[in-house]
């Protein structure tokens, strides 16, 4: 099965895209591509051989040629147009476990998600026709869960409740505080229960628009779970969240699908290997099609996705698996003192950090674990030279590139004129270091607030790694990276610091993320909101125990990938981690 495909973004009039498809519209007689009179164009996917190489050949990558095995073609879902993105199978929703989705952005997650939840009605690949109706779709399907479960919602008898992946769009969907919203949607009746259970009692009387992403997407969280459903979507829950959090969402979860079917779309590797059952992987090709495998245990779906490669399918997804390793090699890095920073305490409003004398080295990456409103973004300010610290100060004149937590969006700027107006930006390392890794190129036409929040991230991320520093200091790097390119944006990373010998400090709360970048590890420990503490830095097993011992977590090694994975609690490895105070893994 041939299907081509065309990204409209990148062919619109006047683009080099667009006036190379109009040259060759119709030139072999059969009009295997067409531009009609509102200037859209199309590629008829049984094109003679010509035009499909001219296809292929069309500027700025906007067309995609792709080739399926044929079996597939019974398995269409949907179809948005005669060029557009298709969707093969779907996950299924179970009612014996928490069903959990694995893979790139871009592969027909939310497309499946409305399905499911009945805001869109599948055309099984018929995208002209304007009658598509549930019983044409059922029939298609095995007899089984799935199949069940649609038959229940075309009558009307499954009520379906969202978390939506973008939690700092709420603000601008509902106007008030905190209480109204939960209020508005508190149809089980359980209000001051998942009050107290999410922490959220301090905000009641604040708007929406007042909170961090953490305490938006706890309310998020809790506005879901009061309202009445009997399946429950949890797009990416684990987003802004520190670890003490996941831990708390991941236990939440498990509670509500003793009562109620549960899917979650999760990029936290650690968070999704403890809280799903079974695991569908979707695969394919960014925008032009995505395929949903059968479920199979969170562990191998793990393990094969890491792996980049499908048994089963026989598919490789990825050109190199993903390896972790217990202690990762450096090279370039010589040990020489970068900066040091004496007993340092900063005071803001009611919140007092205070943080014990440190060293970072030269070449040396530190990752930096905590619970959020501890003062991690407060410290990496200070050293950043954005904030003066009340008591101590930092001697060191080094130069310092700085990527925030939250993005600011130039309306207008164009990707590329932004990368090139960096300081010190040098196309040699852009186009070896960066371009390709963070897949940058499909982006560098495109104005800023047009990106999603995984693309501004990875630019963000190069606009901080093209600035000429001494010290880079990157805040929460894999919010809104897909699970690939977490590992990607990791290895980016850390190449960047071993090639030129240079240090960074990480602040995630991705534990792959860190385990996979990091050197060392600066911990904060105290009371959120109130008082944070400074602690490090440490060797990567001894900080990384400090820290899981505050949580009361325990992490082992996979004996096949070596990827962490959490303990479950109570569970023998658990007892005998902890019992031996080895939380981070076992030797």
């Amino acid at each position: 099965m041939r299907i081509a495909v065309l990204f409209e973004d990148r062919c619109k009039p006047n683009s080099p895209a667009f006036e190379y498809l109009q040259k060759y519209a119709g030139s072999c007689g059969a009009e295997c591509i067409q531009v009609d009179e509102n200037d859209k164009c199309k590629i008829l996917e049984d094109a003679c051989p010509p035009c499909l190489m001219r296809a292929k050949n069309c500027p700025g990558d906007a067309v995609k040629v792709i080739n399926l095995p044929e079996e597939l073609e019974t398995d269409m879902i949907h179809r948005y147009s005669l060029n557009g993105f298709r969707l093969f199978r779907l996950p299924t929703p179970s009612k014996d476990s928490i069903i959990g989705i694995l893979g790139p952005n871009g592969m027909g997650k939310s497309t499946a998600f409305n399905i499911l939840n009945g805001s869109i009605i599948p055309n099984l690949g018929e995208f002209e026709s304007n009658e598509c109706v549930w019983e044409d779709v059922i029939e298609t399907l095995p007899r089984g869960e799935l199949r069940d479960f649609l038959a229940d919602l075309n009558e009307s008898t499954v009520k379906v409740a969202l978390k939506p992946q973008y939690v700092d769009h709420i603000p601008k969907a509902f106007k008030g505080n905190v209480g109204k919203l939960l209020s508005s949607v508190n149809e089980r009746g359980l209000y001051d229960e998942m009050i107290e259970k999410f922490g959220l009692g301090h905000l009641l009387e604040r708007n929406l628009d007042q909170l961090s992403g953490g305490e938006l997407q706890r309310v998020a969280i809790c506005a879901t779970l009061l309202k009445q459903a009997d399946v429950y979507f949890f797009d990416e829950p684990s987003s802004y969240l520190d670890i003490y959090e996941r831990m708390r969402i991941v236990r939440i979860i498990q509670e509500l699908s003793e009562s109620a079917r549960v899917i979650v779309i999760e990029h936290d590797l650690a968070v999704l290997d403890v809280i799903a059952d079974l695991t569908h992987i979707v695969y394919g090709k960014k925008g032009a099609f995505g395929i949903f495998t059968p479920a199979r245990t969170t562990r191998k779906a793990i393990n094969a996705y890491i792996e980049g490669y499908l048994p089963e399918q026989n598919v490789r997804i990825r050109d190199k698996p993903i390896k972790f390793l217990e202690h990762p090699p450096r090279t370039g890095w010589d040990g020489m003192g970068l900066v040091e920073w004496p007993k340092l305490s900063k005071k803001l409003g009611s919140f007092n950090l205070e943080s014990k004398a440190g060293e970072l080295l030269s070449g040396q990456v530190l990752g930096v674990v905590g619970a959020n409103a501890t003062g991690k973004t407060t410290f990496v300010k200070m050293l950043a030279g954005e904030l003066e610290p009340d008591k101590g100060k930092i001697e060191n004149e080094i130069a310092v590139s700085y990527k925030p937590q939250y993005i600011d969006i130039q309306e207008g700027v164009i990707v590329e004129d932004l990368l090139k107006s960096v300081e010190g930006y040098d196309e040699h390392t852009f186009s070896t270091e960066l371009n390709r890794p963070l897949n940058l190129e499909p982006l560098l036409e495109r104005e800023m607030q047009t990106l999603s929040g995984g693309e501004l991230q990875r630019v963000a991320v190069a606009e901080c790694l093209l600035k000429e520093a001494d010290l880079y200091l990157l805040d929460e790097p894999s919010a809104y990276l897909d699970a690939n390119q977490r590992m990607v944006t990791a290895k980016t990373i850390r190449r960047f610091m071993e090639n030129r010998g240079k240090s960074a400090l990480i602040v995630d709360h991705d534990i792959y993320f860190i385990d996979y970048i990091s050197d060392g590890i600066l911990c904060f420990g105290g009371e959120p909101g109130s008082k944070g503490i400074v602690e490090g830095p440490y060797k990567m097993r001894e900080g990384m125990n400090i820290f899981l011992e505050r949580v009361d977590v325990t992490f082992r090694r996979d004996k096949n990938t070596h990827r962490p994975r959490v303990n479950k609690p109570g569970s023998r490895l658990d007892r005998e981690q902890k019992s031996k105070k080895e939380y981070y893994y076992s030797s």
